[in-house]
């Protein structure tokens, strides 16, 4: 049984981490595809990548829903969410705010978390989705909002129809769902508003 005092740390500087946190999350968004450096230090359980363990101790909080999937429904997890964010964990996933995946391949069907509603787009599922890779793998072409005509994204993603699920964000808009990608301490966003123009392996 995991103590209090074995937990890994959170952010050292709570507010210059968050805020530089913040920064790399708020850049990764207003520039889609595009690969951005969390540079702040943070502790993490196991499973738990650097970039997503960052995101959840910038973003959670006592009134922020959390579903976690399998890889990350352990109890150090938990009581990591628990101890340092007081995020409450939920089992339906519809009624997430954000979801943590840390096994892609078996990412739900989209339909299963909140797309938000017209009155309340923002009140959907952001998926935080750690990946193989954001260097290496296929290339996707992208366009949308904050993307000068399109941007090439090269990554290792899991599962590899992502972008055709995300492809119902075209039809449900201004509802819809967001997607954070994590590898390590790289991010990269991927917002309703993005579109695939073209995916090469």
């Amino acid at each position: 049984m995991t103590m209090v005092a074995e937990l890994p740390p959170g952010f050292p500087d709570k507010v210059l981490s968050a805020q530089a946190t913040f920064r790399s999350v708020m850049n990764a968004m207003a520039r889609p595809g595009t690969v951005q450096r969390i540079a702040a230090s943070a502790g993490a359980p196991d499973g738990v990548m650097h970039g997503t363990a960052a995101i959840a101790l910038m973003l959670f909080d006592h009134d922020t829903p959390i579903w976690l999937d399998g890889a990350m429904s352990t109890s150090d997890v938990a009581k990591w969410l628990k101890f340092h964010t007081g995020a409450l964990i939920v089992d339906d996933p519809a009624s997430a705010s954000f979801a943590l995946i840390g096994d892609p391949d078996d990412l739900p069907a989209l339909d299963r978390f909140a797309f938000g509603s017209s009155e309340y787009p923002d009140r959907s599922t952001t998926l935080i989705l750690q990946v193989d890779s954001l260097s290496n793998g296929a290339t996707y072409e992208l366009r949308g909002p904050g993307i000068d005509g399109t941007t090439l994204l090269t990554a290792s993603i899991q599962p590899r129809d992502l972008f055709d699920r995300l492809a119902v964000n075209a039809t449900l808009f201004p509802r819809g769902i967001d997607v954070v990608l994590v590898d390590g301490s790289s991010i990269v966003a991927v917002p309703r508003t993005t579109r695939l123009v073209n995916g090469k392996d």
